[in-house]
């Protein structure tokens, strides 16, 4: 056989072998953000418009949350958050515009001590999100409920309910306990 009908023969098999590992390689990412962002992967896609720019995303998100320095809670601090959670369930009876406002702000101060910065809701989502993507859209759901409280215009219902997603997201931080899931350094 000579040289040239040799090469015509490797050359295209070392091709479509490289092209099939390419593809291996991107349908691995792409499940593995899948599994990890949970339900933020479909909504990261359908905003960004294509998959590939989710994935971008997505992946930059990652690269973010690994600079920080997202630690365990103390027992003490735990327990302190525990009745801090308490107290504000309690004042919802009460005063349930004020307990969703103080319910969000008691989330934001948990997030900040676990060392999650909270610059800005956009920001804290993506943040959030590499960890806790299975109950980001508590956040969000809360937060709106929020917002709208602000103006006097959540109903007890919508304010009920926001008290619970935000319970959602502050029970999984407060049990995290800041086990991240990146390898130690």
């Amino acid at each position: 056989m000579s040289t040239g009908t040799l090469l015509a023969i490797v050359i295209p098999v070392a091709l479509i072998l490289a092209a099939l590992a390419v593809i291996a390689f991107l349908g691995f990412r792409s499940r593995r953000l899948r599994e990890r962002f949970g339900p933020e992967y479909d909504r990261t896609v359908e905003d960004a418009g294509s998959r590939r720019a989710a994935e971008r995303d997505l992946s930059a998100r990652e690269k973010r949350h690994d600079e920080l320095d997202i630690k365990p809670l103390p027992g003490e601090v735990r327990d302190r958050y525990t009745r801090n959670w308490t107290e504000v369930q309690g004042e919802f009876v009460d005063r349930p515009e004020e307990a969703v406002q103080d319910a969000d702000l008691l989330v934001t101060s948990l997030m900040r001590e676990r060392g999650y910065p909270t610059e800005g809701l956009d920001q804290r989502l993506r943040d959030l999100s590499v960890e806790h993507g299975r109950t980001i859209e508590h956040y969000r759901a809360a937060h709106e409920v929020n917002r709208l409280s602000m103006k006097h215009q959540a109903t007890t219902e919508q304010l009920r309910g926001a008290m619970v997603h935000y319970r959602a997201l502050f029970d999984e931080l407060l049990a995290d306990g800041g086990q991240s899931r990146r390898a130690p350094a």
